[in-house]
């Protein structure tokens, strides 16, 4: 991503984004792309108003209509009640939602974010997923870069996985289900969750987790359907009841652990949001 949005140089290849060719020097980006990378960084002695407005100036922008932008990104962002504030005293939530509001100021067609809710209470996360789904509805490209699995289930049509910097795989979550084993995966409730447990332990094909007792407890089953057909008669036969049991798709996180279960060092995970209406800004995105 540093490399996209012009912050590091490259070593090879080109880069081109909506049509334009990203010079390996430092110069501007193409009109239409945006992005922040990690913590965003602000001059801490000025307000989030004033340093937006600087920004917007350093861009081109007419100081008029920069000035009706920036509040208006303030609000949308949640930072109207400390727009005024100098950003030394920001929590870094607070940073990362004025962050946001920058990349904003440029009207993206192409947004690139990286954990943008890492540093976020749920309200905050819930509004900045908000703001980038409506963004993509709107036709922009969003590319979010997360280790939040259930994020990326959440908000996004298109994935892509690296492990170590390389793509192990990229297309939809549907499209990666298809490439899983075709094992089913059920929420089980039983009359003695820790009982039920210990069975699954000593029945092959039978892999079984407790689910957190928050979660209203139970037990997270993954096997074929025969082995769990045995399994849940094995189980009365033991005198534990089953009380629920609810097949599901495997999660976003189950998959990628599979696909990276021979190294399990893994980098990052890049997800893109498309909702484009042609294929040439859609192929920029992959670009």
């Amino acid at each position: 991503m540093r490399v996209l949005l012009g912050l590091v140089r490259r070593d090879a290849g080109a880069v081109r984004l909506l049509g334009c060719d990203l010079h390996s020097t430092a110069g501007p980006l193409p009109d239409g792309v945006a992005g922040c990378v990690e913590t965003p960084a602000f001059y801490p002695y000025l307000s989030g108003r004033r340093n937006l407005s600087l920004l917007a100036r350093l861009d081109g922008d007419n100081q008029i209509a920069a000035s009706d932008a920036v509040g208006s990104l303030l609000e949308q962002v949640g930072l109207a009640a400390e727009a005024d504030v100098a950003v030394g005293g920001y929590s870094a939530g607070m940073r990362q939602r004025l962050g946001l509001a920058a990349a904003l100021l440029r009207s993206p067609r192409l947004l690139f974010l990286d954990e943008p809710t890492s540093a976020l209470d749920p309200a905050g996360a819930r509004e900045v997923r908000t703001i980038a789904r409506r963004l993509a509805d709107e036709g922009a490209a969003v590319v979010l870069s997360s280790h939040d699995m259930a994020e990326v289930e959440q908000l996004c049509s298109v994935l892509t996985v690296l492990n170590h910097g390389r793509v192990v795989f990229s297309g939809s979550i549907e499209e990666l289900r298809t490439l899983a084993p075709a094992a089913v995966h059920a929420l089980l409730r039983t009359s003695d969750d820790r009982a039920a447990l210990d069975l699954a332990s000593q029945r092959a094909g039978v892999k079984a987790q407790l689910v957190p007792a928050t979660d209203d407890g139970g037990l997270e089953v993954s096997a074929d359907i025969e082995a769990l057909d045995a399994y849940v008669i094995a189980l009365g036969r033991e005198g534990v009841a089953v009380r629920a049991l609810e097949c599901r798709p495997r999660s976003l996180e189950s998959l990628f652990l599979d696909l990276t279960r021979h190294d399990r060092a893994v980098d990052t995970s890049v997800v893109a949001l498309p909702t484009l209406q042609d294929d040439s800004r859609a192929s920029a995105v992959v670009s």
